[in-house]
């Protein structure tokens, strides 16, 4: 009897800390949610707060009881916001079709295919990843300079195709797949091309997703190369857009037109992570673990 009440308070003790734990957690997560959150919640805010009513505030309120959408109206009507908008989508659909063009094959070569000095290849292919950012930006925009293709479509997306790590992560994971499977198809007279396209393209599905929707996020939040390549506003993307916004004085001027400008831009890709995130878990877990 007794040593079946110790074990209820040792049981009883457990929980309780368990249940403390819990609360602990829970309560950094949901305070940590509120830091990560608060910016878009007072950008959303600040979108539908009436311009007068804005500048009246000394001391900023947490909410509105007037929302308005005058704000977005202005925002598409002072600046070629639409514009900008297209020029992105553009750029980013073309851009990430061309990546996946080039990033499947490599990959696949690299995972399956036996070639004399893969491996070196391979190694010096990773060691680009090692060249500052910055050493590349000048080389492409000398390069594209020479070429004559400045404020041309062809200079924004040619140097933002390719990418090393993408090549490196859907490697990985072809390299997961059996080679038995490549074995039997070769048996069966499949060509390399056929068993990319039905074997590893549908098993590698999540992570074809992933690198698919990272590069959505790389290329429609692009700056510094759309700013350095372009000096026409007529093939600005939504983020030299802002910035152009910014600096005209409209965007200083009407904070609250600014912020709908922001909103506007940000909604795809918070939609798209939001359709997507856990194909993007899936592969992102499925690139990373080997065997």
């Amino acid at each position: 009897m007794i040593k079946q009440t110790e074990f209820e308070k040792i049981e009883k003790s457990a929980k309780v800390r368990g249940t403390a734990t819990k609360v602990v957690v829970y309560t950094l997560l949901t305070i940590w949610a509120i830091v990560v959150l608060f910016p878009f919640y007072w950008m959303l805010l600040t979108s539908v707060k009436d311009y007068g009513a804005y500048n009246a505030e000394y001391i900023p309120k947490f909410f509105t009881l007037s929302p308005t959408v005058q704000n977005y109206t202005d925002a598409f009507t002072a600046v070629p916001l639409a514009k900008y908008f297209y020029n992105t989508v553009i750029y980013t659909v073309v851009t990430t079709a061309l990546m996946l063009v080039v990033t499947i094959p490599a990959a696949f070569a690299f995972a399956r295919l036996n070639f004399k000095g893969k491996n070196l290849v391979f190694t010096l292919f990773l060691s680009l990843m090692m060249i500052p950012n910055e050493l590349v930006i000048i080389t492409n925009f000398v390069t594209i300079t020479n070429l004559d293709l400045r404020n041309t479509f062809s200079g924004l997306i040619l140097p933002s195709v390719m990418s090393v790590f993408y090549i490196y992560l859907l490697k990985e994971n072809f390299a997961q797949i059996p080679d038995q499977l490549y074995y039997a198809a070769k048996v069966d007279g499949t060509s390399d091309l056929k068993y990319l396209f039905k074997v590893m393209l549908p098993i590698c599905k999540p992570t074809i997703i992933t690198i698919t929707i990272l590069k959505v996020i790389e290329c429609w939040n692009s700056y510094v190369w759309p700013r350095l390549i372009t000096d026409d506003a007529a093939y600005y993307l939504v983020s030299n857009g802002i910035q152009e916004i910014r600096e005209n004085g409209f965007g200083r001027e009407n904070i609250p037109a600014m912020m709908a400008a922001v909103v506007v831009i940000s909604v795809p890709l918070i939609v798209l992570f939001l359709l997507f995130r856990n194909k993007i878990m899936e592969g992102v877990a499925r690139g990373g673990t080997k065997g």
